[in-house]
């Protein structure tokens, strides 16, 4: 069986990736995909990792965890999806390592389901929107105890990546940059889903309609029914350029405002974000998404 988990993480999608794909569940029923609600596995599925360190795996673990996730037969390919897959928020950066769980965690679902095509799939954010977003969602913690000893200065997405990969010899892991997720919603739906190519999808622009205004999204589907790419390429510059034009400021814009953050301190992680993607990009065994 195929296994396809989008392990978030925080702060990227807030799960309108898999409400996305689940507007396409009965086509993906039709194809052997299964794609089940989160209540159905995320806490066994959390619990049955946490776990794994106290207690070794029972003979039909992996038999008994499809027996309560699914309820179709004859599934080919299960999605699920967990931004808190790896960590809850508060200990994204605990012992001053950057989701240091990710590799373990990953490791243990791999082992979990042992014999089948694991694919992990995950969104990575610059560092400079990405800490102050993820600092909101901490409760009752100073900067301080929120960076838990971590250097902003020092932390890539790479070195997670890098971890996942060396852990991980058999997974597939698919990356991309949240940055360019509204030009990429359709292809990451198909991606994660596993659905046919040829099979029409509904969710495509749920992203884009949250970003920019009700004319401009009117006008852009409008645009594309009357002039239809003929690549996707194509689809994506005539998407890019209107949300450049209708793109809503309110609905983008972010404070950055973190204890001693200058302008530099932002321009600063956007250029190493900039390097580490290109790194990503670069990584045996890693499949980047790009526009």
């Amino acid at each position: 069986m195929q296994i396809a988990c989008h392990i978030g993480p925080h702060c990227t999608d807030d799960d309108t990736l898999l409400r996305s794909i689940l507007k396409n569940k009965e086509a993906l029923v039709h194809q052997g995909i299964a794609v089940p609600g989160p209540g159905r596995y995320r806490r066994i599925v959390r619990e049955t990792l946490q776990s794994m360190h106290r207690n070794p795996l029972a003979d039909d673990a992996r038999d008994v965890m499809l027996d309560a996730i699914l309820q179709e037969d004859d599934v080919d390919r299960l999605v699920m999806s967990n931004a808190n897959f790896i960590c809850v928020p508060n200990r994204a950066l605990e012992d001053a390592q950057f989701y240091r769980q990710a590799p373990i965690k990953c490791a243990r679902f791999e082992e979990l389901f042992e014999g089948d095509e694991i694919e992990f799939f995950l969104a990575v954010r610059n560092p400079a929107t990405f800490l102050p977003a993820l600092f909101e969602k901490v409760a009752k913690k100073t900067y301080d105890q929120f960076l838990s000893g971590n250097d902003p200065m020092k932390i890539r997405w790479s070195k997670v990546i890098a971890d996942i990969r060396e852990s991980c010899q058999h997974a597939q892991i698919t990356v991309w940059a949240n940055e360019d997720t509204p030009l990429l919603w359709g292809q990451l739906i198909r991606e994660i889903s596993g659905i046919d190519p040829t099979t029409p999808i509904s969710g495509g622009f749920d992203l884009l309609a949250e970003i920019m205004s009700k004319p401009g999204t009117r006008r852009l589907r409008a645009y594309l029914k009357a002039n239809p790419p003929q690549t996707e390429l194509q689809k994506r510059r005539i998407m890019a350029a209107f949300l450049d034009k209708y793109a809503m400021e309110e609905a983008i814009e972010q404070e950055l405002d973190l204890p001693g953050w200058t302008d530099d301190t932002v321009a600063f992680l956007t250029e190493q974000y900039e390097d580490d993607l290109f790194t990503i990009e670069r990584m045996p065994g890693v499949n980047m998404i790009t526009p």
